[in-house]
């Protein structure tokens, strides 16, 4: 059944008219910029996959043209900034550096060397990646790659790495891959924020980037700062080789020096900044970008420190800032000339200072992250710029997101110490207030245009009533409207699949970030880790078994016990294990992740099972299964 979205109301239309006046409309250099140095577009428009599945498709943006009026259910600036960014090719940014942009959420980038190339981030998935190496390669040179750079942690850098590099190239030693942090390091913080809480992240990321959306002016329209990623892809690992740990550290590749200035818990826990002094290039990774970026991501992920990104920005200034001519990033397009470069990364540094310092002198004062959310707005001379505003971050959750960094997840106010939860919450106001009372509220408030008060007490009913049509669809048309008003493009996607789940119910994920690749490419520490987060404590409580697991490809056993409603591992096998569980990773894995499959991978022979099988079965008893498409709009 299609789903058709509602049009703006006169009060959103209104609004998105008024909030004109807030940007500097007259302000078109981006659009020039984001298409300079446009060698070739992306072939047909499109990303498939081997199976003939369509990744991404250009054509799901073609109605956003550069003079396209702009839609009554979008906000301006959003607006704006989905015709800057409605461009997709393969880019030379400066002499042997090029960029392929727009076939997927994050852009590859080729340093052509003397004799290969060095790329730079290598999309989310193998299919744009490939496809981006194949365009380049047509269109510039046929040489091989030399070397791969991850900037930072993050799936949308390292997940097409298989397109770029094959894992025999990387393991013999003849393809480096250089990453922030140590090996370990990074391997922990790229695999353990997509897998361990992996099935919670992929939920909300489904609600934040619009994936359960459909393209148009009602619904996804883009991610502000790239148009959007893609489906049906395959997302790979392979861990670093090389790993930067000190600032000034630097590598000769193809005939041109990498130094790089290390900047963990930042926009990552391990991400650096890249300095190629022969091309006088530099990309700050994430940490400065055409947006504001998040202090807090709405996915789910570690809580970042502002006061890093504002030190980091000013040191790489103090040491780069006199000769830089371009500043590439691994999203949208670059900064060109020394001037504009150094004001880019003057005005990024000051928006994170000021954000981290305004929170914390409201926090010093006795405001509640909300409350200081709601009071602190960019001065204009920062506001006013395209490259800090809200399409990724917003203000309002980058200051909550100071708040929980460093003062924690508590407010302050002890009546949010020990809060009833939701469900039992919403009982007793509508207990007391009246079903009918509520709905009236809700609809008052929308017809009013007071669309954030209908949504909250709708809220109520919607969670005391789960099954009641008339609150949920009411509900549904508050979340809507908020979604057509605001800037963010997160913001609009939550709202807006929110509304869409209260009318349809819960909508299928068409993908999951913890893929079979990356699962088996976690170290065993972390694999156990995420084994672990899978047990049922209180069923477990009186469950006491241990098992070993040998792994025949690593020439290792660890030991795994389960005890007092917690799943331990360590490395060494023990001497009163019930059972020994024998074979490759590869086949392990699946053994550990889900017990009850083992005795299959056994009769397959895929592994070996010494002493007890029943061990398995009292394991995976009590080991929990989740649920990728778990209710968020209701209880």
């Amino acid at each position: 059944m299609t789903y058709r979205a509602k049009e703006a109301t006169p009060f959103t239309a209104d609004a998105n008219v008024e909030a004109v006046g807030l940007y500097a409309m007259e302000d078109r250099g981006d659009f020039g910029d984001a298409r300079r140095g446009l060698i070739a577009p992306i072939p047909d428009g499109r990303v498939l996959n081997g199976a003939g599945e369509v990744v991404f498709d250009l054509a799901d943006y073609a109605y956003i043209t550069e003079d396209a009026p702009r839609p009554d259910t979008v906000n301006p600036s959003l607006w704006r900034a989905s015709q800057v960014i409605n461009e997709g090719g393969l880019f030379k940014v400066v002499d042997r550096l090029y960029q392929v942009r727009n076939n997927d959420t994050g852009n590859l980038t080729i340093v052509e060397g003397d004799d290969g190339l060095v790329v730079i981030d290598c999309t989310t998935a193998v299919e744009p990646a490939a496809q981006a190496m194949a365009l380049f390669r047509e269109h510039v040179a046929d040489k091989p790659v030399v070397a791969v750079i991850y900037t930072h942690t993050h799936v949308d850098h390292y997940g097409g790495v298989k397109g770029v590099v094959s894992e025999e190239d990387v393991a013999s030693g003849k393809v480096p891959i250089i990453a922030p942090g140590t090996i370990a390091s990074f391997d922990k913080y790229a695999i353990g924020e997509n897998v361990v809480a992996g099935n919670a992240m992929s939920r909300r990321a489904m609600y934040a980037f619009g994936y359960l959306l459909d393209h148009d002016p009602t619904q996804y329209v883009t991610a502000g700062a790239a148009l959007g990623g893609g489906k049906h892809q395959t997302i790979s690992y392979l861990s670093p080789t090389d790993g930067i740990t000190e600032s000034g550290a630097t590598r000769k590749i193809a005939g041109l020096t990498f130094e790089f200035l290390y900047t963990p818990d930042t926009e990552a826990p391990e991400e650096m900044h890249i300095w190629i002094p022969e091309l006088k290039a530099l990309t700050c990774a994430e940490n400065a970008n055409h947006t504001l970026h998040n202090i807090q991501t709405l996915r789910g992920a570690r809580t970042r420190d502002a006061r890093n990104f504002a030190r980091y920005l000013d040191e790489t200034i103090v040491r780069w800032g006199d000769e830089v001519e371009v500043h590439y990033g691994p999203h949208s397009w670059p900064v060109w000339g020394n001037a504009e470069v150094v004001e880019f990364l003057e005005s990024q540094r000051d928006v994170y200072k000021y954000i981290h310092d305004q929170a914390l002198r409201l926090a010093n004062k006795g405001y509640t992250p909300l409350e200081a959310a709601e009071a602190i707005e960019l001065p204009d001379e920062l506001a006013r710029k395209w490259y800090n505003r809200q399409y990724h971050g917003t203000v309002h959750h980058d200051v909550r997101g100071v708040f929980t960094k460093e003062l924690g997840m508590w407010d302050g106010d002890p009546v949010s110490l020990h809060p009833h939860v939701p469900v039992e919450s919403a009982r007793r106001y509508v207990e007391l207030i009246g079903p009918e009372a509520i709905l009236a509220e809700g609809r008052r408030a929308f017809d009013e245009g007071d669309y954030r008060w209908a949504a909250e007490i709708l809220h109520k009913l919607v969670f005391a009533q789960p099954d009641n049509a008339d609150a949920k669809n009411l509900q549904a048309d508050a979340y809507e409207q908020m979604g057509y008003q605001t800037e963010a493009p997160q913001w609009r996607a939550i709202f807006l699949t929110a509304a869409r789940e209260l009318r349809a119910g819960v909508l299928e994920a068409p993908f999951s970030t913890a893929s079979p690749d990356t699962i088996l490419a976690m170290p065993l520490d972390i694999l156990f880790d995420f084994a672990g987060v899978h047990l049922i404590g209180d069923k477990a409580v009186d469950t006491d078994l241990r098992i070993d697991y040998t792994f025949t490809d690593l020439d290792t056993t660890w030991t795994v016990w389960a005890r007092r409603g917690v799943l331990n591992a360590r490395p060494g096998a023990s001497s009163d294990a019930r059972l020994t569980v024998v074979g490759p990773k590869v086949a392990l894995v699946g053994a550990i992740l889900d017990p009850a499959s083992a005795v299959a991978l056994a009769d397959a022979g895929s592994i070996r099972l010494d002493g007890d099988p029943n061990a398995l079965a009292e394991l995976a008893d009590v080991m929990d299964h989740f649920d990728p498409n778990f209710d968020i709009v209701t209880p």
